[in-house]
């Protein structure tokens, strides 16, 4: 009798934890294609904009000893700012060890029924997960960061190239394979101060850092230390920011392309010619520029026009569309 009260107080205790998870007994959403995963699509219908900004503060390779280096630099150096704006494509910019991103949009995030953005990473399968935590704002000075729960336990070091079990972390971008975004729910902040969820105009993603030594630790949300692959003294460590995707915004749903301005564009990839087409009743100016800022290309044109682009290399490049009443949009350009 002794035995079954024991084994029946333990299946309560675990039903507890579920409910309530505090404890590593508690499963969250599992891997991307499986029963129950929360994963979206990059291709999905859901979203309707992609960050439109970004800036970078890179991490250590190794925070924990900032003598390493690689590539001659002690900070993660993969990627170019210009990865974090715009749809996942394989292109992404690594953060380092606690480094953070910040992202910008063209129309304010807002709370409606569902996850009202995901954030993509790039791993390469379903348990090599490189985590990083998530804060909005609306101002983009006040960040308030997503409750996060991390249950993988702390006793030993996930090492570098070791895995995590989707089901034991929730709220961490970074939860699902390339090409699956990891979504937020900005009513799972209602009860937080200082943000209006109506009208979020940023988001800062920062690298957990992964590392179980008390003075380079990070925290979820119950106090458990955060357990991710470390050290990765690489060019690429730390999370690696693909894209984020907008479901809802103040445009009413509309993508931000028909919005301001209503201009639409292709192809992207490019190779030699892109056409552009608008249906605003004014002329359109568009400049396309390297990640240096510097001017290529700069025509104004009303209804349509084709720019030939057979003339730069290969690389990335920004869009800039503006109006006569001076609203402007940019988006990325990849040229093969």
């Amino acid at each position: 009798m002794k035995l079954i009260s024991i084994f029946v107080t333990g299946i309560i205790m675990c039903v507890n934890w579920v409910v309530q998870p505090t404890s590593l007994c508690a499963q969250y959403p599992p891997a991307a294609g499986k029963p129950g995963t929360t994963a979206m699509r990059w291709d999905s219908a859901a979203f309707i904009d992609w960050a439109s900004t970004c800036v970078i503060e890179r991490g250590y390779v190794n925070l924990a000893d900032t003598s390493v280096l690689f590539n001659d630099s002690n900070r993660a150096s993969y990627g170019s700012y210009l990865y974090g704006s715009g749809p996942p494509d394989e292109l992404v910019v690594s953060l380092g060890d606690h480094g953070s991103a910040s992202l910008g949009f063209n129309s304010p995030i807002v709370d409606r029924p569902g996850p009202d953005f995901a954030v993509f990473e790039n791993s390469f399968g379903d348990t090599f997960l490189e985590l990083g935590f998530v804060e909005v704002s609306s101002d983009g000075k006040h960040f308030v960061r997503f409750r996060s729960f991390s249950l993988t336990p702390e006793d030993e070091q996930i090492n570098t190239f070791d895995t995590i079990d989707a089901t034991k972390i929730h709220n961490f971008a970074g939860k699902y394979r390339h090409g699956y975004g990891t979504p937020f729910d900005l009513d799972d902040l209602k009860d937080s101060s200082g943000i209006d969820l109506s009208n979020i105009t940023a988001i800062r993603l920062i690298d957990v850092g992964g590392c179980m030594q008390p003075p380079f630790a990070t925290y979820d949300s119950k106090g458990h230390k955060v357990n991710d692959p470390w050290p990765t003294p690489f060019d690429t460590g730390g999370f690696d920011l693909d894209a984020v995707g907008v479901i809802h915004n103040q445009s009413n749903g509309f993508p931000a392309e028909s919005i301001l301005p209503a201009i639409h564009f292709y192809p992207n990839p490019v190779v030699n010619l892109m056409f552009i087409a608008s249906v605003v009743p004014a002329r359109v100016g568009v400049k396309i520029s390297d990640i240096a800022g510097r001017t290529l290309v700069e025509r104004q044109f009303a209804n349509k026009v084709t720019l030939d682009l057979s003339s730069l290399p290969a690389g990335i490049y920004i869009a800039w569309f503006s109006l006569q009443d001076g609203s402007s949009v940019s988006r990325k350009i990849v040229k093969n």
